[in-house]
């Protein structure tokens, strides 16, 4: 018969004492670890590290960057870990031509600030000056320079008549929009919505400002029906005709 080894308990000491002593030690170094983990973190966090190097503000075109880092309230003081995006954006939306605002954080230094502005849909002339006229119906303060981005707009002296008008620009297919060169407010006593438009094509239209987005829709069909180099003005209201001048 084979005989056991038996190991005694004064055996067995060491090696346990030495087990024991190796998983206190790795344990010991997780806990530095971390410790000096969270020690390296807090240091950032205070340190200039951890402030905004760089802030990009893309997409305006009619606001001035200065403004839109002025509502910001951003700088490079500011700790990019405490940026909140939300309050920041709502700021910034109530900018009078801001539609929109989207705030994104590019670690480890870097803030994007992307704005959307409100569509533009004419220039109005007064005071002797191009005022642009945005989709919400605000007008920029400064005079502009049109570029033929949109129509100007003359005449139009009643400012509840300008804002009818500006609803049904502002729902008009951008293609038919850029069609037009400029839209006079011409009241007459039987309809003060009368309005008359010189296009680019050299068309003069004759319509309403009631409905009148609806009712453009059909000018691209009609306008291709009529002989090229035509003078004339094409009525356009329950029906559409086109009258030839003599």
């Amino acid at each position: 018969m084979k005989q056991e080894k038996i190991v005694s308990i004064e055996d067995r000491i060491p090696k346990l004492k030495q087990a024991r002593k190796k998983k206190a030690n790795r344990r010991l170094i997780i806990y530095l670890s971390i410790f000096f983990l969270l020690i390296a973190i807090i240091v950032y966090m205070q340190s200039p590290l951890s402030h905004i190097k760089v802030i990009n503000v893309e997409g305006i075109e009619h606001v001035d960057e200065q403004e839109i880092l002025k509502r910001s309230e951003l700088n490079t003081e500011t700790n990019i870990w405490t940026v909140t995006k939300k309050s920041i954006e709502q700021r910034i939306e109530k900018h009078p031509v801001v539609s929109n605002v989207e705030i994104r954080k590019k670690l480890p230094s870097t803030i994007e600030i992307n704005v959307t502005e409100f569509e533009r849909v004419g220039y109005v002339f007064q005071d002797n000056g191009y005022y642009l006229l945005l989709e919400n119906g605000n007008m920029l303060s400064e005079p502009q320079q049109p570029t033929g981005d949109a129509p100007l707009l003359l005449q139009f002296t009643d400012e509840s008549y300008l804002q009818r008008m500006t609803e049904e620009l502002k729902n008009l297919p951008k293609s038919i929009l850029n069609l037009i060169s400029e839209i006079y407010w011409n009241p007459a006593e039987e309809d003060e919505n009368k309005i008359l438009l010189y296009m680019n094509d050299g068309i003069m239209v004759d319509s309403s400002i009631r409905d009148f987005s609806e009712k453009m829709k059909i000018y691209p069909s009609i306008a291709a029906q009529i002989e090229p180099g035509s003078k004339g003005i094409l009525h356009i209201g329950v029906g559409a005709y086109f009258e030839k001048f003599e």
